[in-house]
């Protein structure tokens, strides 16, 4: 029997910590975690503020549904974090499919951050060296 899904951020034994769309099952007394498209979020900080990161959980992986058992997890929490969660499907939309190809490149534009040339971005970064 599988119950309504959820966003959250699941904390793994091994110290992964995933953020996902969640659906408990119970499997012969066994209860287990459906995980959806799981990303990693990684906090990023830049001269204009923090930011987030979000990459695919399994790299290597053409799969977008994962099943843990709730003895691997160590905490997992609800999110209602509006804007955690529509960063996420967001994520979700703009990466298409997460079956996409390695060697498949994407058009870069303003939306995905910062653009800079090399000059640019080397002067950059000889200044905050230097400063720090």
């Amino acid at each position: 029997m599988i119950e309504d899904d959820f966003y959250a951020t699941v904390k793994l034994k091994t110290g992964e910590e995933i953020f996902a769309k969640v659906a408990p099952s119970d499997e012969n007394g066994e209860t287990l975690l459906l995980i959806t498209n799981p990303v990693t979020v990684s906090e990023v900080r830049t001269r204009n503020g923090t930011g987030y990161k979000l990459e695919q959980w399994l790299k290597t992986s053409k799969e977008d549904i994962f099943i843990l058992n709730m003895d691997d997890v160590l905490t997992l929490s609800e999110s209602k974090n509006i804007q955690m969660i529509s960063m996420y499907q967001s994520y979700i939309r703009n990466t298409g499919d997460f079956n996409d190809s390695p060697g498949i490149r994407r058009k870069i534009n303003r939306k995905m951050g910062y653009i800079s040339n090399i000059n640019d971005a080397k002067e950059i970064l000889e200044k905050l060296f230097n400063n720090s």
